[in-house]
């Protein structure tokens, strides 16, 4: 994508996402099961789009995010991290009547996870089209979507219409599918994905991502598919492997950071809030890249999904400190 168009984001308007907002409760030793008791760390603030949201803030461009919380201490935990890093928290609407979202992690001796959610029951559940404030659609300039936020059909119809807003009044949006390969198998959710992606200026997929959405048979054949669709840049987080991007003319590959992981949880929101944050302020592909692996391979060495976002001037102090390492 031409810089000057998303560019478009830093200088005239919001970067704004919209989805869900939870607490994270962790297991605090691999191979714990919630089927005994066990110790558990938390709550941490969560929801893939608000640390996407939050590491934008962090990254130094103007943000907001959609959603909503319960009357708790869990919402307030939330409302007030993002405020506090600078997002523009007042599209995030207080349900009296619901609670806060918010997920169990347990981690297995491979470092795998697994989940335990209240998502779709909880305040985040209600969030629809009535959430949505004209005066931030009018300040958009850069929606970013998460696979994970397609939970119920009330905010698909109310991500449609953010959509469309944003791409009438010249804006851009990118897409991170983040989503679970069964739920490729309900109709309407193919449908949504079809329809965000026939919108999506930028696509960032993890690796294992890049043909769901595609019918090609290879990694790029589906990635030539995605660019003849009409999406821009495609942007391939690998983890350890770092990150791929192709624009149909030009193709990059990163390595990553060498670091000691301690919490996964997060490291791709962080990559793609850091990316988006520095097209939106002008930054070059590579140069945008370069922080983005970084505000990925950082996020791992913090324990709680948001606790490892950064600013700028922190990833540069990681860059040089890792590379010194490497070399060291």
């Amino acid at each position: 994508m031409a810089n000057t168009e998303l560019h478009k984001a830093g200088k005239a308007g919001y970067i704004l996402t919209m989805g869900e907002i939870l607490v994270e409760i962790m297991a605090t030793e691999r191979g714990q099961s919630f089927r005994r008791p066990g110790t558990l760390i938390g709550p941490y603030a969560s929801g893939a789009p608000a640390i996407f949201i939050d590491q934008v803030a962090k990254a130094g461009s103007r943000c907001s995010m959609i959603g909503c919380v319960g009357d708790d201490d869990f919402g307030a935990l939330n409302v007030e991290r993002l405020r506090a890093d600078g997002v523009d928290t007042s599209g995030i609407s207080v349900i009296k009547t619901a609670t806060t979202g918010s997920a169990f992690v347990t981690y297995r001796e491979d470092g795998d996870r697994d989940f335990i959610y209240n998502i779709s029951n909880s305040a985040s559940g209600h969030l629809s089209v009535g959430n949505i404030r004209d005066d931030l659609l009018k300040e958009c300039r850069h929606f970013h979507v998460m696979g994970s936020s397609l939970f119920s059909f009330r905010i698909i119809e109310a991500m449609k219409k953010v959509i469309e807003a944003v791409k009438v009044h010249g804006g851009t949006v990118s897409f991170d599918p983040n989503i679970r390969k069964e739920m490729l198998r309900i109709p309407e959710m193919r449908e949504a994905l079809d329809f965000i992606l026939d919108y999506t200026d930028v696509f960032l997929p993890s690796g294992h991502e890049v043909m769901l959405l595609a019918s090609a048979s290879s990694e790029q054949g589906a990635i030539e598919e995605l660019l003849k669709r009409g999406v821009r840049e495609v942007v391939v987080k690998r983890g350890k492997d770092g990150c791929s991007y192709y624009d149909g003319t030009t193709e990059l590959n990163l390595p990553a950071l060498p670091v000691e992981e301690v919490d996964p949880t997060g490291a791709g929101d962080c990559f793609g809030g850091t990316y988006i944050a520095c097209r939106a302020q002008g930054f070059g592909v590579e140069r945008a890249l370069t922080y983005a692996c970084a505000a990925g391979a950082r996020a791992v060495t913090f324990r709680g999904p948001m606790e490892g976002t950064a600013t700028l001037a922190q990833l540069d102090e990681f860059i040089a400190k890792t590379s010194e390492q490497d070399h060291g």
